[in-house]
Parts: structure tokens; C-alpha cells; sequence
């Protein structure tokens, strides 16, 4: 949805010194907060707000055939949704281009960096593995559901846990957990989306600041030892980004990194 021209010239005038609607500077988040555990069927759930922007995400195991071309290794798939409540440009129906590209960006972050240990899903090679199945729902979108989105999925599947699994019948005990965790890496996707408005950078955009922009790059981080790792990156938008400005991108992602995952992490980590 394209912004009125004077709200756009409002927020690049802005942004030329600084500065942005919600007194926020370009490279500052909203407050992020992360709700645990939320459904009692999910085998993980998170719900993160990042200022009024609400998503609520669940992980679902199940068990199937393997692929043919990874006879040893669990499967992933992630689906995307808006409800109505998201906002007045959302409707009920199938899932549209937002939703599906939320979703692939989200999942690519999560295979690209390693997060799972796939071989560890295997039951019988050949035979069985464990699907992940991540469902993310947008509550409500005031801009930057991408990133929420990826906070969410990362946090539940941190918090998943195996179901009961009867060997001799092959069956799942759904609703019945184990206290058995995912297998997980140190290898942590953390994904921020830098947007460009007019010839400024920002991170989480709110609804204004998003219909304004122009373009934006999502960026997979994780740091699994003391350097920085991008996983995987996803461009958007129609206008190009420069040299300058992709290094400007990377340098800062490093920066919000250091400052945003480590909130992230402390809430995880509540009791």
C-alpha cells in the first residue's frame, strides 16, 4: 500500500537527520517482548510482539517417510497467515504472496543456518524421520511482521519438546510431551530487515515507515563462535540497493546483533 506523499516526505525528512515518527533513531528496535509456550497442543509456542506488531507461532512433530535424497535426515515445512484482525488490508482466504513469502523467508533462515540437526530426526533411515511443521499467525501487523515472524519461529522451536513415541506401533502420543528438547545447534538464526526510505536505511519499520519504503534486505545472522555468519538474505522491494549501501547494511546488522539478540535471549531463558 503506497503511503500519502506527505507522510512519505515526513519520514525521509526524518530520517535525513536522524531521527523517525516514534522519536526512535534508524537503527533502533521497538520493544520486543516474547511470550512462552502458549498453547497446551503445540509441541512449542512463542508469541513476540515488537511494539504493537503480535505473532503467534506453534511447532507441531510428526513422523513420515524420509525424502529420497535425504534418507537420514527430519523434514521442515512453515506456513504463514494473516488473520483479518491483522489490519483493514487483510482478508479471509487462502494464503496471498505476503503470507507465502513470510514463510519462505522465515524457513530459509532456519534450514540455511544449521539450526536443526536433521540427522538427529531420523528414526530409521529410509524408513521414518520427524517432520517440523511451523505455523506462524499474525494477530496484528504494524509493520515488520517479517522479523517477528523469525523471533517467533526461532523461539518455539527452542522451546519444543518431543511427544511420547510408541516403537513397537510406530504411533505418536500426541499430547503426551516428553521432556526431551529439538535438536538444536549453537547456530542461532537471528533475522533483521533493514528498509530503504527514500536514501536512508532503517530497521523495524512501523506500518507508516514500511508503506514508505522502497526496498528492503532480510539478513539470516547467527554467530555460533565470535564472528557473525549470514545464512541467508532475501531482497525486496523494486528499487536496487548500492555497494554502499549493502556494506552499510552488513555493518550495521553486526551492530543490532549485539544489541537486540541478547534481550532476546535473557527472555528465553525465564522461567
Amino acid at each position: 500500500m503506497e503511503l500519502p506523499n506527505i507522510n512519505k516526505r515526513q519520514i525521509e525528512n526524518l530520517l535525513e537527520k536522524g531521527k523517525r515518527l516514534d522519536g526512535r533513531k534508524p537503527f533502533d528496535y521497538r520493544d520486543i517482548t516474547i511470550e512462552k509456550n502458549i498453547s497446551k497442543n503445540a509441541e512449542g509456542s512463542a508469541r513476540v510482539k515488537i511494539g504493537k506488531t503480535d505473532v503467534i507461532v506453534g511447532v507441531k512433530l510428526a513422523t513420515q517417510e524420509p525424502y529420497p535424497d535425504h534418507e537420514d535426515e527430519g523434514t521442515m515445512t512453515t506456513n504463514m497467515e494473516y488473520s483479518p484482525a491483522s489490519g483493514s488490508r487483510y482478508e479471509s482466504g487462502p494464503p496471498k504472496m505476503d503470507s507465502v513469502e513470510t514463510a519462505r523467508v522465515v524457513d530459509r533462515g532456519i534450514r540455511e543456518s544449521g539450526f536443526i540437526d536433521w540427522k538427529k530426526l531420523c528414526i530409521e533411515p529410509g524408513k521414518k524421520v520427524w517432520s517440523v511443521s511451523i505455523d506462524i499467525y499474525s494477530i496484528n501487523d504494524d509493520g515488520n511482521i517479517l522479523d517477528a515472524s523469525a523471533i517467533g519461529a526461532m523461539a518455539a522451536l527452542k522451546l519444543t519438546r518431543f511427544p511420547e513415541y510408541d516403537k513397537e506401533t510406530e504411533s505418536v502420543k500426541f499430547g503426551e510431551f516428553t521432556d526431551t528438547p529439538l535438536p538444536l545447534t549453537e547456530k542461532t538464526p537471528f533475522s533483521m530487515t533493514f528498509y530503504k526510505v527514500g536514501n536512508n536505511l532503517l530497521v523495524d519499520p512501523n506500518r507508516d515507515e514500511e508503506d514508505a519504503a522502497e526496498a528492503r534486505l532480510t539478513l539470516a545472522i547467527s554467530k555460533p563462535s565470535k564472528d557473525h555468519i549470514i545464512n541467508a538474505m532475501q531482497k525486496g522491494g523494486i528499487t536496487p540497493l548500492t555497494g554502499e549501501e549493502l556494506k552499510k547494511i552488513v555493518e550495521q546488522a553486526e551492530k543490532v546483533y549485539e544489541h537486540v539478540y541478547p534481550e532476546i535471549e535473557k527472555q528465553l531463558k525465564k522461567k
